[in-house]
């Protein structure tokens, strides 16, 4: 009799485990939105935002650089954040580093590496 019930209890934990495995499996994966490296990339209408969303809580003014809107640019030029080749600059190796890559998407990441290559311009 126990053992009856210890059966029929390991069937459905079984059954339930394989139920929820089954159904966790997307049909679907997720492919982010392509960034294209053509585009004119905006400090003030494309970079500043990602500032904004995911650096400012720590570089708003008391950890450098000061990524806050009007003052982001001026402290990445005149802090050489920004420099060429771009993938070799402080700012991109910095948002790719272990502790700050959960930060950004990787769609934020490669629109920073453009601008950069596109020379971190003012606009």
């Amino acid at each position: 009799m126990l053992r009856t019930e210890i059966r029929r209890a390991i069937t459905i934990i079984i059954a339930i485990t394989a139920m929820v495995m089954i159904s966790s499996c997307e049909k679907y994966t997720f492919r982010p939105p392509e960034v294209d490296p053509d585009y004119a990339w905006s400090l003030k209408d494309d970079i500043q935002p990602v500032f904004n969303s995911s650096c400012i809580s720590c570089h708003g003014g008391s950890i450098a650089p000061d990524l806050r809107a009007g003052n982001s640019y001026n402290a990445l030029t005149k802090g050489s954040y920004v420099t060429l080749p771009a993938e070799e600059s402080r700012l991109y190796k910095t948002i790719i580093s272990p502790g700050h890559t959960p930060r950004t998407t990787e769609a934020e990441k490669l629109k920073i590496l453009y601008w950069i290559t596109q020379g971190a311009k003012n606009n």
